[in-house]
């Protein structure tokens, strides 16, 4: 009965109360996922150690490896599931989840293995300096042993709102979030374990949001299943998530990709530059990730409205939602521009390394207003299953437009060019998500349409 209600969400309620109801909680665990980022680099900051900070910076991009991959089965398994659910399939549904399940734990014992057994050559290749090297290595090789637990908990976070369960979904992250925060302080301050207090918060962490969604299956509270007996690669079930979830994780992945790079190239400019970049992306992040739970959170409704063929419903919840994310975007935009001083200096002692991130944060921020709608944009590809369309924007974003400006703008422009490089590939990547998101609507109504008249002869 409660499952049925929670679905009802999606069908029948005002489309603003829907939104509301689905947006919002997944915005609060994308906020709390923005805590958790955060929290390792503002208390190491407390250290007044700035190759500390740098050292977290140069992990950070390595990490977000492990919740692209999350992704993966996160995005594509809700992108399937909602539409299956629309469609009621419910069965299929719960072979999906439990897809989702075991991949997560396979691929994350996986990754880590090979984190571990390449750690050098990874330290190398993301810029790591003879001072910030031994420090990057302690805190990568701590969290490497948390890879599992990463994708099962940035999996299910989006999962589990394809049934309707959005604070279901954010009371996983709350957990590990709070984990993560409370040891911070007592770890890297309390017990002086500086970067590897930070990086045993973040493992503890990762492990109590991962057990929370484990034992809410368990519990069987859930119209889904992670039981091994559902678990199957056949009948689409592997194709079909990720034909969604590796053009999705792409973007992520791209993301760490250039960070690397961006790292890299800094690396000529000194330690202090790639602390000032660090933090300033994560001033920008503040936006980015709000917004990015407003997309997640609409996906899917959207989802559910294209298996039960409700393109009215579609249509109105979209406009509701991007009209919002135009409006958080910019109050987000100006919040943060007008604070940037005060939210790099939470995080930054060091003179060179403050005026870097505060020069470098508001360059990023100029475009940060069209965060939500590029997300807006982006999960409304992705719910309706256009998979090329969805390749198309992860790879360029960060990818085909963002890594050939960092080497032009920095070749014109010197350090501020590569600010300026995100900025740009903003522009350009929401103009191609619009037009790649009519082109699809377009291509779905139209099937539609064609449908109904073979119907009716």
């Amino acid at each position: 009965m409660n499952n049925q209600k929670s679905m009802e969400v999606f069908s029948k309620a005002p489309v603003s109360q829907a939104v509301f109801k689905n947006a919002l909680p997944a915005m609060a665990a994308m906020l709390m996922v923005l805590v958790y980022n955060l929290a390792d680099t503002f208390f190491i900051g407390q250290t007044h150690d700035a190759l500390q900070v740098a050292a977290v910076s140069l992990a950070t991009p390595v990490f977000l490896i492990f919740m692209a991959v999350g992704t993966v089965f996160g995005i594509g398994g809700t992108s399937v599931i909602s539409r299956a659910l629309g469609e009621g399939k419910e069965d299929y549904a719960k072979k999906v989840c439990s897809f989702c399940m075991w991949s997560c734990i396979i691929v994350g014992v996986v990754i880590a293995a090979l984190f571990l057994i390449f750690m050098n050559p990874i330290l190398s290749l993301i810029g790591a300096s003879s001072d910030t090297w031994d420090l990057t290595k302690t805190y990568l090789t701590i969290v490497a042993c948390s890879g599992p637990f990463v994708l099962i908990s940035n999996c299910y976070t989006n999962v589990i709102r394809a049934e309707g369960k959005s604070g279901i979904a954010c009371m996983g992250q709350l957990l590990g979030n709070l984990f993560n925060v409370i040891l911070d302080p007592i770890m890297i301050l309390g017990f002086g374990w500086n970067i590897a207090g930070a990086a045993i918060a973040t493992v503890i962490g990762n492990v109590a949001g991962a057990g929370y969604y484990i034992c809410y299956f368990l519990r069987g509270k859930s119209s889904l299943s992670i039981s091994f007996k559902e678990f199957t690669v056949k009948n689409k079930v592997c194709s079909s998530v990720l034909a969604i979830g590796i053009p999705a994780a792409l973007s992520s992945l791209l993301m760490s990709i250039s960070q690397i790079i961006v790292n890299s190239q800094m690396a000529e400019y000194g330690d202090m530059a790639i602390a000032g970049m660090g933090v300033a992306m994560k001033v920008t992040v503040i936006t980015g990730m709000i917004c990015m739970g407003l997309g997640q959170g609409i996906q899917p409704l959207l989802g559910y409205c294209v298996g039960a063929k409700l393109w009215k419903r579609f249509k109105d919840i979209f406009k509701f939602s991007a009209i919002f994310a135009l409006i958080l975007g910019t109050s987000l935009t100006i919040l943060c521009y007008l604070s940037a001083g005060q939210i790099v200096s939470a995080f930054l002692t060091d003179t060179t390394a403050f005026d870097y991130a505060v020069q470098f944060s508001r360059i990023l921020l100029t475009t940060s207003f069209l965060f939500g709608l590029f997300y807006v944009l982006v999960n409304g590809i992705q719910a309706m299953g256009a998979a090329t369309a969805s390749l198309i924007i992860s790879l360029s974003r960060q990818g085909i437009i963002y890594i050939p400006a960092l080497f032009i703008l920095k070749a014109v422009l010197g350090l501020t060019g590569l600010a300026w490089a995100q900025p740009v590939a903003d522009i350009f990547s929401t103009i191609l998500a619009a037009a790649l998101y009519i082109k699809t609507y377009r291509k779905l109504s139209r099937e539609q349409i064609a449908g109904q008249i073979e119907a009716n002869n």
